[in-house]
């Protein structure tokens, strides 16, 4: 494991230095614009096409893609994330963290609406994401199958290894079980899971994760009403602390802008390519609908659900020295010294949740990017079959092994979209475009293909 630490400690440090944050960060500048602020302006109407029915029989509803996506998205970057991010980077990423949020929520409807264009008819279900647009869109196939392996390996395996890992944490600190037993009961209950296919996925998810993210943030909001006097400070030293002299001088700044797109990015992963491929599967009238569902999403993971946790740490003020631990550890000391020792237990069971429904939301984005790869039920066996391997192997690694790995991986996914949607962002922009005109004429707007000049490979809109 040294090894590997080892060699991708620097890799990362050059991929999220000199390319990734930048990247991040002028994409989502550029998108913001381009949209005309889309995740302000149209913030009421995400509220309300995220509950709106499914028009068909066919796919599943737009609440149902954001729940699977929020299953992918809330887990084990809400809680152990953003306390590493504190640990790290102090109190200032989480400034930088709700800027690439707030950033990447323009990206977000840029890569889901470009999703929902794409998409391909599977049976009574639908199917999607930045391999199909890809291959449709640009003709660049090959990249495709790239991307496609890269994002079964990074979620199906590389991601699913941090959910257990950090469910093994856990567990192992508050209840002292040994992490191969954890592990053992974990490839069991998510073996039943993803043997029972989408639609076991999406009832899973559409129970699981709404419940205890109200739960969470509800637990959160107990703990700043009992703190409400030192918010304002709480709030001060967050801005200080990601503008401040003091960490610029001491190298500080980059550290916590660093940690805290990491972070954050591996909480709402907006722009690295992997919602997209909920977003597709749902049934809705116009693409810009599920991009407006998944922009809402990053907005509910960090806005929300990651300050929840911040709050929880922030003000308990034992983020600085390191010996209350990092990563999930942080976070159950934290919560524990506000409301009791019961929190520790909670905490447990939280992220037991939450990054169980990860591990099941990861599995699916691999498993509709196999079917791009090798459509049989070979490739598939195989690949369930691993994911199970994965999620024993990270129960009994090292947090610093695993998230290193999903750094890296993740960083190169992202990367590779972030090209894609940027070449892309034209056909993103005339179906917004598109979706503006008939709101603005007072219609519920449903989306034609010849509508849109010179859009080729939409077969699911071409009627």
């Amino acid at each position: 494991m040294s090894f590997i630490n080892w060699l991708v400690g620097p890799m990362n440090d050059f991929i999220w230095t000199y390319i990734l944050i930048a990247f991040l960060l002028a994409l989502g500048v550029y998108f913001t614009i381009r949209t005309r602020f889309i995740q302000i302006r149209l913030f009421k109407e995400m509220l309300r096409v995220t509950v709106e029915k499914n028009p068909g029989n066919n796919g599943v509803s737009a609440f149902q893609a954001f729940t699977i996506s929020a299953a992918s998205r809330v887990g084990t970057g809400n809680i152990a994330g953003v306390a590493l991010a504190i640990a790290v980077g102090g109190p200032g990423a989480v400034f930088w963290m709700w800027m690439i949020a707030l950033l990447g929520m323009s990206t977000a409807f840029i890569e889901s609406t470009l999703a929902q264009v794409y998409k391909v008819k599977d049976g009574d279900n639908f199917r999607g994401g930045p391999a199909y647009y890809m291959k449709k869109a640009l003709g660049w196939n090959k990249l495709g199958v790239i991307f496609a392996i890269l994002l079964t390996i990074t979620f199906g395996f590389i991601f699913n290894s941090v959910q257990s890992n950090t469910i093994a944490q856990s567990f192992s600190s508050v209840f002292g079980l040994d992490t191969a037993i954890i592990g053992g009961v974990l490839v069991i209950a998510t073996g039943i899971i993803i043997f029972g296919g989408i639609r076991r996925v999406v009832r899973f998810t559409q129970i699981c994760v709404p419940v205890m993210a109200i739960f969470y943030v509800g637990i959160a909001l107990y703990v700043v009403a009992i703190n409400i006097t030192k918010v304002p400070e709480m709030f001060s030293l967050i801005v200080q602390s990601a503008f401040g002299f003091k960490e610029f001088a001491g190298g500080g700044l980059g550290i916590a802008i660093m940690q805290g797109a990491r972070r954050g990015l591996f909480s709402n992963e907006a722009g690295m390519g992997s919602v997209p491929n909920a977003a597709a599967t749902a049934n809705v009238t116009h693409p810009a609908k599920q991009g407006l569902v998944q922009s809402l999403g990053v907005f509910f993971d960090t806005i929300i659900v990651c300050s929840a946790t911040a709050f929880i740490i922030l003000l308990s003020g034992l983020y600085a020295g390191g010996e209350h631990g990092d990563g999930v550890i942080l976070t159950q000391h934290s919560l524990a010294l506000q409301v009791g020792d019961w929190a520790r237990y909670f905490i447990s069971v939280a992220i037991l949740f939450f990054a169980f429904s990860s591990i099941i939301g990861n599995y699916y984005y691999g498993e509709t990017n196999i079917e791009f790869i090798q459509n049989n039920s070979s490739a598939l066996l195989i690949y369930r079959l691993l994911v199970l391997v994965m999620v024993m192997f990270g129960a009994m690694m090292s947090m610093k092994t695993v998230w290193g790995l999903a750094d890296l991986f993740m960083g190169l996914m992202t990367i590779i979209n972030l090209v894609v949607i940027a070449v892309l962002g034209n056909v993103a922009f005339k179906v917004a475009n598109d979706f503006y005109r008939q709101l603005k004429e007072g219609k519920d707007p449903v989306f034609k293909a010849k509508n849109i000049k010179g859009l080729k490979g939409t077969d699911c809109w071409d009627d």
